[in-house]
């Protein structure tokens, strides 16, 4: 098992003994012990996966072999042609977009991108877009409109980078348009959280008709480890942090933040890519569908209820104060 989290260390126990006795697989008595084996396995994954806390979900969101934007570009869409810069500054290596074809739909997809090795994680700023990487979507947004394509956004990041030279560029205020134009966009936008939705960071390209997250992503304000160190001053609270913050795929669909739940092969996508693309595949057909039968006005208002619904409040009276 690749990576194995600390969690998943009885099962690459038992994966470790299949693998030795599969060696001397000729033998009767071992391929009976090695069915036993696998079974056993089967049933383990089956449980641990089925119970895993907010944390470790936050692990498998994170995990370094998880599939990136490219990875499900390459999986899912034909005639992807990648389109650079804002026409501003520059071109932001941590947000990639472009032209496709999901199953002969014309589509504009968008998407965080992080890194692979230390080169690429350095050149594509962790997944962490600067204001260009906002306004590069914000142009592609504004392509999909003028030619009437539906828009397709991949969300997984950290959160927008922090640095001195992105704040002297305006980064609060791309984040801010970004939210503005996208709620006005009269074309469909469907987001789907494929890793780490990190805070305005992911938000900047996640107002859609229809927001999905794959089964063991994460969608939150603020990272645990930040939450930790903001209530407890000390960010090894993370795990605590994780199960209050409600950031799990599940939590956030009984709260409304999401509309649907894309399921992950057992032990995560990082697993088998190509389940996962698969599951994704159909969660796209199933939501763009509809989407496409809306006239821009109803689009436009069916995302401003969306969005308005989400959170519950309650109004109290001031004593003494006029109605």
């Amino acid at each position: 098992m690749p990576d194995a989290l600390d969690f998943e260390q009885p099962l690459l126990e038992l994966e470790t003994r299949i693998a030795a006795l599969q060696s001397e697989e000729n033998l009767p008595r071992t391929r009976d012990e090695i069915a036993k084996l696998e079974d056993r396995l089967a049933r383990l994954r089956q449980k641990t996966y089925a119970s895993l806390s907010a944390w470790q979900r936050t692990q498998l969101a994170r995990h370094p072999k998880r599939p990136h934007t490219r990875d499900f570009l390459k999986l899912l869409l034909e005639d992807f042609i990648e389109l650079h810069g804002d026409r501003l500054y520059g071109d932001d290596a941590a947000v990639v977009g472009g032209l496709a074809r999901f199953e002969g739909q014309g589509i504009v997809v968008i998407g965080h991108q992080k890194g692979r090795d230390t080169r690429e994680k350095i050149a594509r700023n962790f997944g962490m877009p600067h204001p260009e990487g906002y306004r590069k979507a914000l142009r592609l947004m504004h392509l999909a409109q003028k030619f009437a394509k539906p828009v397709v956004t991949f969300i997984d990041t950290p959160g927008a980078y922090p640095g001195l030279g992105a704040e002297e560029r305006g980064q609060a205020e791309a984040i801010a348009r970004n939210l503005r134009e996208m709620a006005a966009l009269r074309t469909p936008i469907l987001s789907v959280v494929t890793g780490e939705g990190g805070s305005g960071g992911a938000l900047a390209i996640g107002m859609g008709n229809r927001v999905l997250m794959l089964e063991y992503a994460i969608y939150s304000v603020i990272s645990p480890e930040g939450c930790a160190a903001i209530l407890w001053g000390n960010a090894a609270k993370a795990p605590e942090a994780a199960e209050s913050m409600r950031i799990t795929a599940p939590d956030l669909l009984r709260l409304r933040v999401i509309d649907a739940i894309v399921p992950e092969p057992v032990g995560g996508a990082h697993r088998d890519w190509d389940g996962a693309a698969g599951h994704l595949r159909e969660a796209l057909r199933e939501h763009l569908r509809p989407l496409a039968s809306m006239s821009p006005d109803e689009l436009v208002a069916e995302r401003y209820e969306k969005f308005r619904r989400i959170g519950a409040f309650e109004e109290a009276s001031v004593p003494g104060a006029r109605a």
